[in-house]
């Protein structure tokens, strides 16, 4: 009778200590991003905003944002100094995790003069390109060869007035808010040309991996009882998720 007593004091005694060694999952979960209108704007507001606090709250860990330029936001991440960058697209940012999950999609578009002939994703390879520093387009679309990458996007419509560039590439979002500050929008054409999904990229640290973990497990419950469907619904936006 000893001897039993003995061994399910020491079981019990392993399993404490078992538990003891698990990981938790961290209660905050801290973001690095651009302040893209409507989507990651800084006082928190926005469709992916909306989107990760659906992911992350209901498990019990809050956003913590942070805004920084984008190429900023993927240094902080690749440094571990944030656990993850925000709207990333798949394998543009190096030395981080990727997710099997996007949390959304990027409808990508080409600026120029109406006067242009409006281009195709095939045919993009036949003009002067210009994107933001940091997007690497030319890793998605074809055919890429000649492009220059801006620093900001304040000079964009003059350089497609004077003949500097063709194409200036970006997201929907982004494009309307360039056409939107022309004295004539009428002078500029939005084409279509692709549409990317968007990630989290995750730093490569002990804790980022378990919040990656449970960004999957979350996005993959989310998207099969279509939970996520109302928040693209309030924001006005496609649901990209297909019939999953």
């Amino acid at each position: 009778m000893v001897r039993w007593l003995m061994v399910m004091v020491f079981a019990t005694f392993c399993s404490f200590a078992q538990a003891g060694d698990a990981p938790t999952t961290p209660s905050v979960i801290h973001l690095a991003s651009e302040a893209w209108e409507d989507f990651t704007a800084a006082d928190g507001h926005g469709l992916g905003w909306d989107v990760l606090r659906e992911v992350f709250e209901p498990a019990g860990v809050k956003l913590d944002i942070r805004i920084e330029p984008y190429t900023r936001a993927a240094g902080l991440a690749q440094r571990g100094e944030v656990d993850a960058c925000v709207g990333a697209y798949r394998d543009e940012v190096s030395d981080v995790l990727y997710p099997r999950w996007s949390f959304d999609t990027d409808p990508i578009y080409a600026l120029g003069l109406a006067t242009n002939p409006a281009p195709t994703a095939q045919t993009l390879g036949n003009y002067r390109l210009a994107w933001l520093r940091g997007y690497k387009y030319q890793a998605y679309l074809p055919n890429v060869q000649r492009y220059n990458e801006v620093a900001r996007r304040t000079g964009i419509l003059s350089m497609l007035i004077h003949n500097h560039v063709d194409y200036y590439i970006d997201a929907l979002d982004e494009v309307n808010s360039i056409v939107s500050r022309a004295k004539d929008p009428s002078q500029f054409r939005r084409t279509h040309i692709a549409d990317l999904p968007l990630y989290l990229c995750f730093a490569d640290t002990p804790r980022a991996r378990q919040l990656m973990v449970l960004f999957d497990q979350r996005m993959e419950l989310l998207v099969k009882s279509g939970q996520l469907k109302p928040v693209f619904e309030r924001w006005k936006q496609p649901y990209p998720f297909g019939s999953k």
